[in-house]
């Protein structure tokens, strides 16, 4: 009686850590999909992005208020000094990761986005370093020189290669290394109390929606004032079915931050971090059969040195936490291209000495 207890309680957890992969799945692959179908017809990236960041605060509020709601305690509400101080900073760089990163997709196919992004821990374990978030070891130096290796192969002579995209991607990963170190730091802030992602993603929101404000202004804002889409539009159902699927952007980013939460809450890092590695590939293989994307034999093998780099330093995390003893939190950052929040999810009153430690993989919100 206790074995089949057993087995069915494994066989729950099984299927359960696979619908949570699966979800995360399509939110992550959806919206890279997404971004890129939408930047053939609607030529706004920074519009689109800013968009986004009000459709995520405000599903951000409204979980919130219901969390408030269910269980009688007060979110966390930052005074105007540490907001400022703290905060915008790390909404900064967001703001300029994410933006890039969709401005990328008007001149990149899927398939280069996601091997350059993928770099984005190169950049990360740069910053971790200089901030000394990690300690350099010649396992790092492996790691860095695999991944920037692998980068070189992939966009060597490639046939699909736009040096313009190039750049905004390349940029959005190095500004991404400076984002997620600058959001560890944030976040390892217990006084802060930004430990949850909804929390999180309440505050970052208005001062990256102002961060790329300016940006938007300079680049788009006289062009989107005379689109017949947006302000001067002539066709009612075309206005309604941009402003439809601009929303529908919004609302699978803020899917995506919460299917990450749901599933590193429920398993691990190291289970998310293995899961966005496949995601790669997943992602790949879908642009070279569904947008009929080019990638050489020698693309291909630049990938895998890539992902071979980033497999190796998943496993020197795996090693390091196995080997750590008592409850304090890895320096480590995550092995993620999109790198992990450090998270410490509160339990009730009663249970506040078994707080569990996880981490969440922000997919730079786009």
């Amino acid at each position: 009686m206790g074995r089949w207890t057993l087995d069915v309680a494994f066989v729950w957890k099984a299927v359960l850590t696979l619908g949570l992969v699966l979800l995360y799945y399509c939110f992550s692959i959806g919206i890279t999909f997404y971004n890129k179908w939408l930047t053939k017809s609607f030529h706004f990236p920074l519009f689109m992005t800013m968009l986004h960041l009000a459709v995520i605060f405000l599903f951000s509020a409204l979980s919130r208020a219901l969390v408030q709601c269910s269980s009688h305690r007060a979110r966390v509400v930052l005074s105007w000094t540490d907001y400022l101080r703290r905060v915008a900073p790390t909404a900064l760089a967001t703001a300029l990761d994410v933006g890039l990163s969709n401005w990328s997709f008007l001149y990149i196919t899927v398939s280069l986005y996601t091997m350059t992004k993928s770099s984005a821990v190169l950049f990360i374990l740069i910053f971790s370093l200089i901030f000394k978030l990690e300690e350099l070891r010649a396992a790092l130096v492996l790691v860095v020189l695999l991944i920037a290796g692998g980068l070189f192969m992939f966009t060597y002579k490639s046939t699909q290669f736009n040096v313009e995209g190039f750049a905004l991607v390349l940029g959005a990963s190095f500004i991404g290394g400076i984002r997620w170190t600058l959001t560890q730091m944030l976040l390892q802030k217990a006084e802060l109390g930004l430990q949850n992602p909804i929390d999180t993603m309440f505050h970052l929101q208005p001062l990256m929606f102002l961060g790329l404000f300016p940006l938007f202004a300079i680049f788009e804002g006289l062009h989107l004032s005379t689109s017949e889409k947006i302000f001067r539009f002539q066709d009612t159902g075309l206005l309604l079915r941009v402003l439809g699927s601009l929303f529908l952007g919004g609302i699978l980013a803020f899917g995506l931050g919460f299917s990450e939460f749901l599933l590193v809450s429920r398993t691990s890092s190291l289970t998310l971090s293995i899961a966005g590695i496949f995601k790669e590939v997943c992602t790949l293989l879908l642009a070279a059969h569904l947008l009929g994307d080019q990638i050489s034999l020698l693309n291909w093998l630049g990938f895998a040195l890539c992902l071979s780099g980033i497999s190796l330093h998943v496993a020197l995390k795996a090693l390091r936490s196995r080997g750590d003893a008592g409850p304090k939190p890895p320096k480590g950052l995550g092995s993620h291209p999109d790198l992990e929040l450090l998270l410490r999810s509160g339990q009730p009153e009663e249970d506040d000495n078994e707080e569990e430690e996880a981490y969440f993989v922000a997919q730079g919100q786009q």
